[in-house]
């Protein structure tokens, strides 16, 4: 299983072996990370999963969609490095990545 770590903006760091398939919005809320609130489930529709990826990992993962763009719009502090954790499926490439959370969801 493929090792995630998620650091929250306070510094403190979780890192999960996660399942591949499911979505790292999941893994996150499955695993208790502060800083993902997932409030619409994953449906791509409230941007409270909004973080930010190691940049060497970002083109391993599916380009956002224009709904994820838009989404994005709505998040607190978006950078280039910006994703919605609902929209990334876990896999084996993504073994060692690092997903940095935003101080606030709203």
């Amino acid at each position: 299983m493929p090792l995630i770590k998620f650091i929250e903006a306070d510094g403190q760091e979780h890192e999960i072996d996660a399942e591949p398939g499911i979505s790292l919005m999941q893994v996150a809320v499955d695993n208790a990370v502060a800083g993902i609130l997932g409030d619409c489930g994953g449906g791509c529709s409230c941007a409270t999963c909004h973080c930010y990826i190691q940049d060497e990992f970002l083109d391993r993962l599916t380009p956002p969609d224009t709904l994820e763009l838009e989404m994005l719009q709505c998040a607190v502090d978006p950078k280039a490095n910006s994703r919605l954790s609902c929209q990334i499926d876990v896999s084996d490439e993504l073994d060692g990545m690092v997903v940095h959370l935003p101080e606030s969801q709203f």
